[in-house]
């Protein structure tokens, strides 16, 4: 996905805290503060952070800078490594069925569940290693003008990334833009009692 492709989903959201004017000059310091970290070479599952807008490898954007107008630009970037569950479970019968062996030459009878736990990690931590990540980004856009944020995803576990990061980024918190508080934006406060009170309507 992408907002400069033909089509994009995204979600909105507004700022809650008003964002102080020292903020704007720092923000290219808080991307680098905060970027994606590569985990190819890592045994880790999942890894997000701050990318260029126009590069997606790009961590101190050289290639372009987030400013873009009165528009803020930069990607969040998620790679997350996944073994097949095929490949996981004929791994975890060869070690399970080792690990039986090595159980009866010793006398034991049977594999307590405990085991087969610690079994499961470390088949799994081995088989992390073989896997490289998927890389995917999404693109943000911050409307500083608005203090509104479009971001080019709508599944609620990326989004719920998404809002801790930026969060942690900017100290600013994201509330998204849902229909009731568009209509305040565009009714006005003076509407609240009246939106509050609405009921909805059924067309079954």
């Amino acid at each position: 996905m992408s907002f400069i492709g033909g089509s994009a989903s995204f979600t909105r959201y507004r700022i809650i805290d008003e964002p102080p004017k020292s903020l704007w000059p720092e923000i290219p310091d808080r991307l680098k503060k905060f970027p994606f970290t590569d985990i190819d070479n890592l045994p880790e599952e999942r890894a997000w952070g701050w990318v260029c807008f126009d590069n997606m490898i790009d961590t101190e954007w050289r290639t372009a800078p987030p400013e873009k107008a009165h528009y803020i630009a930069f990607s969040f970037r998620l790679d997350t490594r996944r073994v097949p569950p095929a490949v996981f479970k004929k791994h975890f019968t060869i070690a399970l069925e080792e690990e039986e062996r090595r159980n009866k030459q010793e006398g034991r009878k049977f594999v307590g569940k405990d085991r087969k736990r610690e079994l499961r990690d470390l088949v799994k931590s081995k088989l992390m290693t073989r896997f490289l990540p998927i890389p995917a980004t999404f693109d943000v856009a911050w409307n500083t003008e608005k203090n509104i944020v479009y971001f080019d995803c709508t599944r609620q576990k990326v989004c719920d990334m998404f809002l801790e990061h930026f969060t942690q980024t900017f100290d600013l918190h994201l509330e998204p833009l849902t229909p009731y508080f568009l209509a305040l934006n565009i009714l006005g406060t003076e509407a609240q009692h009246r939106i509050d009170a609405a009921e909805p309507t059924s067309f079954v």
